[in-house]
């Protein structure tokens, strides 16, 4: 086929698998890469059957130079950069392996890119990356800036260096999308968002769930499909900007538990453990900027996006 491909990285996890869908779905050629360590193939099965014409996907690790030989043969027009280690407990742990992943991995990305001639390389951020704000202080717009608590927050924050770096020496255009709590299908129980698919698998399966601390920290939940459909729109626009994408709304875990508790019938109470290193009390964002530059606002409430997520899990689950 003669139309450009576009390129997603990470394409066999959660949010990238998501986005294969729906770029399949707007008629586009998408050339999916993953390791496949944390992904899997099952999450782009259904659009492998359905757009088998349109994709082709190729394992392969970022990092050990076939990213660039694929870009140079393929020449996609836009890369979608979500392979990353998401994991902040692992990164507490392993910090070289987090800065091997998100910081050389992303270079790795640039390299291929700048070199194939991409137009425009849309990066995958997190909340996550911009430390500790004050209760006061929320929610957070592009204006926030504190110390990353966390060695996966510090690499995060490199990768933006790098593609400013990249702008101003190879005229690479880019936009960083820096993500809330992301949840929804496909999801596992790794990333900030990991908990809606833990309690969820657990409740399904009658296990215990463990809530960390005391359950009254807050987060921002965005459903998948809504941070899709954001990074779709900042592939033609908003080049050169850092757009926080979220619902501006805070729910606790507590309240995240209830949730579910009554959407599944789990008859449980949680179970308490202290809190874990690197993670923050509590998170939510502004979007307003989004809503400007990308015409961007979610759309999925808490409630249909865990009926989703729910009926998702349990689909999984029967298989």
């Amino acid at each position: 086929m003669s139309d450009p491909p576009v390129l997603v990285t990470g394409a066999a996890g959660f949010i990238g698998s998501n986005l294969v869908a729906r770029l399949l779905e707007d008629g586009r050629r998408v050339v999916g890469v993953d390791d496949l360590s944390s992904g899997s193939l099952a999450n782009l099965a259904p659009a492998r059957a359905r757009h088998a014409g349109r994709f082709e996907f190729d394992r392969l690790d970022i990092r050990q130079g076939g990213l660039a030989r694929l870009c140079d043969r393929l020449r996609p027009e836009v890369v979608f950069h979500l392979a990353a280690q998401v994991d902040v407990r692992r990164s507490v742990e392993d910090p070289q392996f987090d800065a091997s992943v998100n910081v050389l991995g992303t270079l790795a990305v640039l390299e291929a890119a700048r070199h194939a001639g991409v137009r425009k390389v849309v990066y995958a951020s997190s909340i996550g990356s911009y430390g500790e704000p004050d209760v006061s202080e929320l929610p957070v717009d592009e204006s926030f800036d504190r110390p990353a608590l966390s060695p996966y927050g510090v690499s995060k924050r490199v990768a933006l260096d790098y593609l400013r770096t990249y702008e101003l020496l190879h005229g690479l255009d880019w936009t960083a999308v820096t993500l809330a709590n992301v949840y929804g299908p496909h999801q596992t129980t790794a990333g900030e968002g990991g908990v809606v698919a833990t309690f969820a698998g657990r409740m399904l399966a009658g296990q215990p769930c463990t809530i960390f601390g005391d359950g009254e920290q807050t987060r921002d939940f965005v459903y998948v499909d809504d941070v899709v459909h954001a990074l779709v729109l900042a592939a033609d626009r908003a080049d050169g900007q850092r757009l926080v994408i979220g619902t501006g709304q805070r729910t606790s875990i507590s309240q995240l538990f209830r949730a579910l508790a009554a959407a599944t019938g789990y008859p449980h109470e949680p179970v308490h453990a202290p809190a874990r290193d690197g993670e923050i009390q509590h998170s939510s964002v502004d979007a307003r900027r989004a809503a400007r530059e990308l015409g961007w606002k979610p759309w999925t409430t808490l409630e249909e996006g865990l009926a989703a997520t729910l009926a998702w899990a349990a689909e999984m689950a029967e298989r």
